[in-house]
């Protein structure tokens, strides 16, 4: 068995892929050298061969091939400048392609599939986002030289790869109150909203002394010439083993409560341009630099009281008949009768039943869109007309309206949310690392020529 690490570069010094835009090599002043074309490479790499074995399955060298050009051409439409060098895309890669092909076995193994209707969804939720239909989406991946059916079973390995991780790793992740309380508190109040950071990753599992001492040493060096003024860039391109770190380790704009917490107490201390690490932790050693801060107020927000009285139509009760029974009800209220009483016994919402329809305050968005519109239309103690949701029918009534200060609710979901977040991501690395280092990788260099 050997680390995928070691595996990459043992292809990139045979020079197995070729035609990856990277950053320029050339001398100054000299032409640039013409595009290589599958009729200027030489003839052995336009033989398909097994480079590497995984498990059960394989690595074709036009696999590694693809997904490397694929890999550029993202970073191209990113406007990643300057470009990683080819050795940098051939390793994300060569670990891409490992990595996908043991979740995919894995997920095999649990029974984990995508049914054609979710496939065919997911296809007609790309072409809507396009603004396309799925037959303009046919011809487009066409103009741009990909088959549909390729297209088709790309995606259907994406939605088996998402499942087995929301079933292995995502949907066991809880976050308790103490952990928002603890991320509250690191997070700092200076009135921050917004930091936009820069960040490396040198992995190196806890289980592995040697090779983390190399790594808290290399990182330790990093923070050095960072801090010495070297563009930070270059090295999260040449170092980071983070995604972000082909696209210079950028990390955009972070709303406070979604940075990792891990980096939440260093982040509230930072000023601009302030780097920060090596910060270990059991995934290997962490690097960040604040690129700049925004500073904004308080959320809020106007809710709205109200109760309503739910009747749901099914084989008994159809459209007519419900509506027909609320206007009965609307009237009787109208008339003086007590809508908490009517709606302890005639709503089919038995959660506000109980509590005579009281729905409590509600938030912009709490409450499904068809029955906020009818809501915001009233006054204070009028009485909607009866309407209908995909619950049912229903009539509502406004008890009042008030300006709320949510910004302590909105940190505390936000803080929940990035907990969630930092917790899912840790706990994915470690599965993958766990898969990666309980499979079997061969490489089949020794018959290449």
């Amino acid at each position: 068995m050997m680390k995928i690490r070691t595996v990459t570069l043992v292809l990139l010094l045979l020079g197995l892929v070729a035609g990856v835009a990277a950053a320029p090599q050339d001398e100054p002043g000299q032409p640039a050298p013409e595009a290589n074309t599958d009729a200027s490479r030489p003839s052995e790499l336009l033989i398909d061969r097994i480079i590497a074995v995984v498990g059960d399955d394989i690595v074709l060298l036009s696999e590694l091939r693809i997904e490397a050009e694929k890999l550029a051409a993202r970073l191209r439409q990113k406007g990643v400048s300057p470009m990683p060098s080819t050795a940098a895309i051939q390793k994300q890669a060569f670990d891409t392609l490992v990595l996908n092909k043991l979740q995919l076995a894995e997920a095999a193994r649990l029974g984990i599939e995508a049914d054609e209707e979710t496939i065919s969804r997911a296809i007609s939720a790309v072409a809507s986002n396009n603004k396309m239909s799925v037959p303009e989406l046919r011809d487009a991946l066409a103009s741009e030289g990909m088959a549909f059916d390729t297209f088709r079973s790309t995606l259907r390995d994406e939605i088996i790869i998402r499942r087995l991780r929301n079933r292995e790793v995502t949907n066991r992740i809880e976050v308790t109150k103490s952990e928002i309380d603890s991320y509250l508190e690191r997070s700092g109040g200076d009135g921050r909203s917004a930091v936009n950071l820069r960040y490396i990753l040198i992995a190196a599992p806890e289980s592995r002394a040697a090779e983390r001492e190399e790594a808290r040493v290399e990182a330790t060096g990093i923070v050095e010439r960072l801090r010495k003024g070297e563009p930070f860039a270059p090295l999260a391109q040449q170092y980071s083993d983070d995604q972000t770190g082909l696209q210079g380790g950028d990390l955009g704009w972070l709303d406070v409560n979604s940075i990792p917490p891990l980096f939440q107490a260093y982040v509230a201390r930072m000023k601009k341009g302030d780097t920060e690490g090596p910060i270990a932790s059991s995934g290997g050693f962490h690097i960040v630099q604040l690129v700049d801060v925004r500073y904004d107020n308080s959320k809020i927000v106007q809710q709205t009281h109200a109760r309503h009285i739910l009747v749901r139509t099914n084989e008994v009760t159809s459209d007519a008949d419900a509506r027909q029974r609320l206007e009965q009800l609307r009237q009787r209220i109208v008339d003086g009768d007590d809508f908490d009483t009517l709606a302890r016994s005639n709503s089919d919402d038995k959660a506000s039943a109980i509590k005579g329809g009281d729905l409590g305050w509600s938030t912009p968005g709490n409450l499904v869109p068809e029955f906020e519109e009818q809501m915001d239309l009233l006054a204070i103690d009028e009485i909607s007309r009866p309407f209908k949701t995909q619950f049912g029918w229903h009539i509502v009534q406004v008890l009042g309206r008030r300006s709320y200060d949510a910004t302590d609710e909105t940190r505390r979901d936000q803080a929940r949310k990035a907990v969630r977040d930092e917790k899912a991501d840790e706990a994915l690395r470690t599965y993958l690392r766990q898969l990666r280092d309980e499979a079997y990788i061969e490489l089949r260099l020794d018959d290449l020529g």
